[in-house]
């Protein structure tokens, strides 16, 4: 899956046919794969963030409940469950491990199981592994007192259930209170993020793991306008 964002192209299933007709059965290094979007992360790929191959601040998660474009049944549905994924390269998909210039994977020989998985010419192999054991946060982090107690609470507070009835309350016109609500969940998505990095000294870049995306940014492709102003957080319609 990939995040629903409004500044990238949705991802599709590889074509089987070369630029030339012929019919691909190896891989070209074309890098087409490596530019739709990094992997999802599964079980077998554990040790791979547990020892630093992959580095957490080179991750983000999509969080149980966003909205998410499936690349196996090609529409945008809520996540069933945490997605933990690699982060691209600035505002584009392309994987951050995908060395343009050389037309190749850095981490090749570490590379997690869906990168393993797909065959363009081929895809019922990642078809299958897909949606299955899909690695999430608590895997990782559950055994660390006080940040996980932290990440617990934002997702309960800031679950995409809530947040998304919020927004739907809001863009039908009749908000009654629902702007103040998502204002105050916004403001706590952000209020937490400073927290863990001013008191313990976390780095920044393992924010959007940790956390998922800021609520700033995922709530962009919803109709909405979201203008910081002080302390206060103004919510309109777009």
């Amino acid at each position: 899956m990939k995040p629903a964002k409004g500044d990238k192209k949705p991802g599709a299933k590889q074509s089987s046919a070369a630029p030339d007709g012929k019919s691909i059965t190896a891989c070209k290094r074309c890098g087409t794969c490596c530019q739709k979007g990094g992997p999802s992360f599964h079980q077998a790929d554990k040790a791979l963030i547990e020892s630093g191959v992959i580095p957490s601040k080179c991750l983000y998660t999509i969080r149980k409940g966003e909205m998410a474009y499936d690349n196996v049944r090609q529409c945008l549905e809520p996540a069933s469950s945490d997605i933990i994924k690699i982060k691209g390269q600035g505002n584009s998909w392309t994987c951050l491990f995908y060395d343009q210039a050389q037309a190749a994977c850095t981490i090749y020989e570490d590379r997690p199981i869906e990168c393993r998985a797909l065959k363009c010419w081929d895809t019922a192999e990642l078809e299958a592994l897909y949606a299955h054991k899909r690695l999430k946060r608590e895997d990782l982090l559950a055994d660390i007192e006080g940040l996980w107690d932290l990440i617990k609470d934002h997702q309960e507070r800031c679950n995409y259930d809530t947040v998304l009835d919020l927004v739907q309350t809001i863009n039908s016109g009749k908000p009654g209170d629902a702007r103040q609500k998502l204002a105050e969940l916004i403001q706590f998505d952000s209020e937490i993020r400073k927290l863990v990095v001013s008191r313990a000294g976390l780095d920044a870049d393992v924010l959007d793991f940790l956390f998922g995306r800021p609520l700033t940014r995922t709530l962009q492709n919803v109709g909405l306008r979201i203008e910081p102003k002080g302390e206060k957080i103004v919510i309109g319609r777009r």
